[in-house]
């Protein structure tokens, strides 16, 4: 059968926006402060993979919904699967929006809200590229499933499960990065520094907070601070911010000074392509006399991990031939006179190094400063072989849709679905040379983007299960 994919991905152009809009306005953010039996995550979460579902259903594909935090849509039967893995779950929206982040708003060709470029605008084209084949009457020779998580962002309770319960797919991709094709995700680890409360007395730390995710660079970042000078203190925030690639703003409270600062929200698999508002706020407070603990956590942030994404400092920096550089994202810090502090530092590492080797220098550069460390979540490192079946042909697709004959597979820092499964990619939706708003304000996506990739998607679904 001959189909004009990019044809026919124009004719869904209306129903796939009208969908698109409904997702994006579900605030899918995990809230664990109002999980229940029946909203594991939060409720957030669950409406948008039900949402998901509710698509399926009304264009009648088969659909299951496991415990309200992973769900699938499937087509044809076999003994083989092939899986989309996509989630439905959105990072929070963070500060800096020109428009509502969970309103869609279709502008200079472009559609906005959280969601639209990670993960639901690819997610639902992915879905729209399984339509595809259904309205033409293509019968596939396996199993498909669009399978939909609730937690990517987070710890991927959702698709874990999924995993617990369903047999793992044969091979698959995940719509959740970028083109050409990820056949290789760096390994990802999560440490936790903390630290006790004792402070100084002539300068006195009473809060400092920064960060939403360990997965995302903090665009902001405030403290509270005791001090008998308190002008003084304002006019050193001034100068600091003249000098430095940041805004804010400072003010006196009851309880001390407040300043506030605002650097560059970001993926925290490229630290640099953000402004770290809480490093940056450490480097402007380590230039005062904070002791005990304060100082300690102060310092740490200060001397050691601030503006040094590749962990030189503390001697964890590692590079492979293929897979890259370690990274280090410093995602969520804060210290509270009475409860003390904590740092939430997030890793990307490549072969030849691992997890416990990073644990390894952290609880030495922390210990020197009276931090103690524990890893919280790992994942190694993920890849598929560059003459897999399915990397080839998701990269023959590509390259036929795209006129790109120099594409080749990527490796990335970014985590995604796709590393549960043994012969898992990642394939789009981010183009190259669209910019890269993941994780950021105003997060967008291109609609002839979000067409195109549906074409890709929908040919690739052929080619992989029906041709």
């Amino acid at each position: 059968m001959t189909i004009d994919w990019k044809q026919q991905s124009q004719s869904y152009r209306d129903s796939y926006l009208k969908d698109l809009k409904e997702l994006i306005s579900i605030a899918s953010v995990r809230d664990d402060e109002h999980a229940t039996d029946t909203y594991p995550l939060g409720e957030g979460p669950t409406k948008a993979m039900l949402k998901f579902l509710s698509f399926g259903k009304r264009d009648g594909f088969t659909t299951k919904n496991i415990d309200n935090i992973v769900g699938y849509i499937e087509y044809g039967s076999g003994e083989q699967t092939m899986a989309m893995q996509a989630h439905a779950d959105v990072m929070p929206a963070g500060d800096g929006w020109e428009t509502d982040p969970f309103e869609m708003v279709e502008k200079d060709g472009n559609v906005y809200g959280r969601g639209t470029s990670d993960d639901k605008g690819p997610a639902l084209a992915a879905y729209y590229g399984l339509k595809m084949l259904k309205d033409h009457g293509i019968t596939p020779n396996m199993k498909i499933r669009l399978i939909v998580g609730t937690d990517e962002e987070s710890h991927w309770t959702g698709m874990k499960h999924y995993f617990e319960v369903e047999p793992e797919p044969t091979f698959g991709f995940s719509p959740d990065a970028e083109f050409p094709l990820i056949n290789g995700e760096k390994g990802n680890s999560t440490y936790v520094t903390t630290f006790g409360n004792t402070n100084g007395e002539e300068f006195t730390l009473k809060s400092f907070e920064s960060g939403l995710r360990p997965n995302m660079v903090p665009g902001n970042a405030t403290a509270l601070v005791e001090t008998d000078d308190n002008e003084a203190f304002a006019d050193s925030f001034t100068k600091f911010l003249d000098n430095n690639p940041l805004s804010g703003d400072v003010k006196a409270t009851e309880g001390g000074v407040s300043v506030h600062l605002i650097g560059k929200a970001a993926h925290a698999m490229e630290p640099k392509n953000g402004v770290n508002a809480g490093t940056y706020l450490a480097k402007f407070l380590q230039q005062f006399d904070f002791n005990g603990d304060a100082k300690h956590f102060i310092d740490f942030l200060a001397s050691d991990l601030h503006d040094d994404s590749r962990a030189t400092k503390i001697g964890a920096n590692h590079v492979d031939d293929v897979m890259g550089e370690v990274t280090m994202n410093i995602g969520i810090m804060s210290f509270d006179a009475r409860k003390g502090g904590t740092i939430n530092t997030n890793f990307r590492y490549p072969k030849g190094t691992s997890d416990q080797e990073i644990l390894s220098q952290l609880i030495t550069a922390a210990g020197n400063h009276n931090g103690k460390v524990e890893e919280t979540d790992n994942m190694e490192p993920h890849y598929v072989d560059p003459d897999d079946p399915i990397v080839k042909t998701l990269l023959r697709v590509y390259e036929e849709q795209s006129g790109d004959s120099q594409a080749k597979p990527e490796v990335v820092g970014g985590g995604t679905y796709a590393r549960l499964m043994k012969r898992g990619v990642a394939f789009g939706a981010l183009f190259p040379g669209t910019k890269d708003t993941m994780h950021q304000a105003n997060e967008f996506q291109p609609v002839d983007d979000l067409l195109k990739a549906m074409a890709i998607y929908g040919q690739s679904i052929y080619e992989l299960t029906a041709k």
